[in-house]
């Protein structure tokens, strides 16, 4: 990959800052194997550098087209298949999920009652499309603290979009739509829309509608044979804080083509693979003459969806979680949206968005600036280290 600092508008001297911050802070105490960033300015990349081993085990360093587990950096990759479909005038952002899934009609919500039970009610609306792209539809992942609706069920297991979707219509929401941001399967159900609306199986849609024309040729839902051998580790921490293996590239899940195209976080890809995306998000919605995306699309997906322009922290239900901190972030569709640095209390632009996946990767689109970065790792659980905060540091340090 050709990479041009100073095209890119990036001191080079200055960049020279994240690899040694990451070696220093992260990869010598043994508390990462590996990493990779890549920077992208107005369309020119600026910084692509590796770090580490991809597979501790097998002593195989991070190779420039690594595979990693993206988990939840799936859902913008959802949220703009949806937004290809909106331009096509399949749907409304406030049109009812029940108009193409009858399961859901009549949706019930479980409240608390006075007497520290729990009862269930009809839901005031139906939940809508704005409402899935937002987290804020009343269905939630099942980790979350007291979730006694999805916690128990292992329901993944055998099920397609057809089904899982359908199933969940027969359960109660957490909440009443709109009514609080909770993290949730609705990037799931988003993905279920796409094949109804496309007529084609998900995987088949981000294929042709995104995939080809961005040139991302190693991003899918698992990891043929003959690619095996750059595919990631992924690991975890002991109670004694020592890096411990979670999933063996070699004998990983991944390895099998699934029944279940998760639109929430089922897709594994490459940095460069992913950052052709979000050049994509930065740059209006094209990359190289290839059109994804209208302009005005993107700043529909950019802008603050939360009712009142609230952040995040002011409609999260307690306990909840997200990939991103919740102070000074409204949310778009898909997408976190920052208010700004002094709400957020990080360096970085009103207006930038970003997400992350749930082994410490990270990204985020500053469109004023023409800036987007990739961070790829693979830690569980996300939130470990501050990766987002400090990268934003170091990165905005070194625009000229």
């Amino acid at each position: 990959m050709k990479v041009d600092a100073a095209g890119a508008g990036l001191d080079e001297g200055r960049l020279q800052r994240i690899g040694q911050h990451l070696r220093r802070r992260y990869l010598e105490p043994g508390k990462i194997a590996g990493a990779q960033v890549a920077i992208v300015r107005a369309g020119t990349v600026g910084y692509f550098e590796s770090f580490g081993l991809q597979d501790r085990e097998r002593n195989v360093p991070v190779a420039d087209d690594a595979i990693w587990r993206l988990y939840s950096m799936t859902k913008p990759i959802t949220g703009v298949a949806m937004m290809t479909l909106y331009e096509q005038g399949h749907f409304q952002l406030d049109d009812a999920i029940d108009r193409w899934i009858p399961e859901w009609k009549n949706m019930t919500v479980r409240e608390a009652d006075p007497n520290g039970g729990a009862r269930i009610v009809p839901a005031h609306r139906p939940p809508t499309i704005r409402d899935i792209l937002t987290h804020t539809s009343g269905i939630g992942y099942g980790f979350e603290n007291g979730d006694l609706v999805l916690g128990e069920r292992n329901w993944l297991d055998g099920q397609d979009l057809a089904s899982m979707a359908a199933m969940m219509g027969g359960w109660p929401l957490r909440f009443q739509p709109g009514q609080h941001w909770l993290y949730s399967h609705g990037m799931d159900i988003a993905a279920r829309l796409v094949e109804i609306m496309s007529g084609l199986p998900y995987d088949e849609y981000l294929r042709t509608s995104i995939f080809e024309p961005l040139g991302m040729v190693d991003t899918d839902f698992w990891v043929p044979s003959d690619k095996v051998g750059r595919f990631a580790a992924n690991y975890g921490r002991n109670s004694r804080k020592e890096l411990v293996l979670m999933d063996d590239p070699t004998k990983s899940a991944y390895l099998r083509k699934p029944k279940l195209f998760n639109g929430g976080g089922g897709l594994v890809g490459t940095t460069a693979d992913y950052l052709r995306f979000v050049t994509m998000l930065a740059s209006g919605g094209a990359v190289d003459g290839r059109r994804v995306l209208g302009r005005k699309t993107i700043e529909l997906m950019a802008t603050n969806h939360l009712h009142g322009d609230a952040d995040m922290s002011e409609l999260a239900l307690p306990m909840g979680y997200g990939e991103v901190g919740f102070e000074g972030n409204g949310f778009g569709l898909t997408v976190a949206v920052s208010k700004g640095p002094g709400p957020t209390g990080v360096v970085g632009t009103k207006g930038a968005f970003m997400w992350g996946g749930a082994a410490s990767t990270t990204f985020w689109v500053d469109p004023v600036e023409e800036l987007a970065v990739v961070f790829m790792t693979q830690l569980m659980p996300s939130g470990t280290f501050d990766f987002p905060g400090q990268l934003r540091s170091l990165v905005y340090g070194a625009l000229q």
